[in-house]
């Protein structure tokens, strides 16, 4: 088999591969300039407070296009790296997030990562432009169709196949050996169906 041919499990298996491989080298930049606790995840959030200043974590999640509970996840792995301090907002169930001395103090080299980062990227993006062009694909085709319908989807036809396969003269043979009907009702209930 060629090794540049993959199945989808391998092709997910390497996108997350590539992602780790780039976040440990952005990673790589702190620690051999010798700064403990800082990861490469935490810059869109400092970035974001220094554009606005002290924000709430909803406001954060927006700033950065993660969830509340992403931001708020983010938010406290900071805290434990003494590079922001939450404060009580406008309710007690608002936390206002501001930068430490600690993150200030770190801004010009958080800022030349950055610029660093963004050019080093732009640099691979021009090596790679079927990359970039697969990657726009594959937003489109998620946005357009999620891709929690086409599990469903799959489900479906798959459960459908499974049923067909089952329907033979044969079937008594395989449902002693197997558990088709387990199977096919765990199918459909992944594609939100009942049986």
């Amino acid at each position: 088999m060629d090794a540049d041919v993959v199945g989808p499990e391998q092709v997910w298996r390497r996108m997350r591969h590539l992602l780790a491989l780039l976040d440990s080298d952005v990673a790589k930049v702190y620690t051999d300039l010798g700064i403990e606790g800082y990861k490469p995840g935490f810059s869109p959030v400092v970035r974001a407070l220094v554009a606005s200043g002290p924000s709430s974590i909803r406001d954060l999640a927006r700033a950065i296009g993660v969830t509340h509970s992403a931001a708020s996840q983010k938010v406290a792995q900071m805290g434990k790296s003494g590079l922001v301090r939450l404060e009580a907002g406008a309710d007690a169930r608002q936390r206002i997030v501001h930068l430490t001395a600690k993150a200030q103090a770190l801004l010009p080299l958080i800022d030349a990562e950055w610029d660093a980062t963004q050019a080093a990227a732009a640099e691979l993006q021009a090596e790679l432009p079927a990359l970039t062009e697969g990657l726009l694909a594959a937003e489109r085709a998620v946005a357009e169709r999620p891709f929690r319908q086409r599990i469903a989807d799959a489900a479906r036809l798959l459960s459908a196949q499974q049923r067909a396969a089952y329907a033979g003269p044969a079937a008594d043979a395989v449902r002693a050996v197997g558990r088709p009907d387990v199977a096919h009702a765990a199918l459909l209930e992944i594609a939100g169906e009942e049986q």
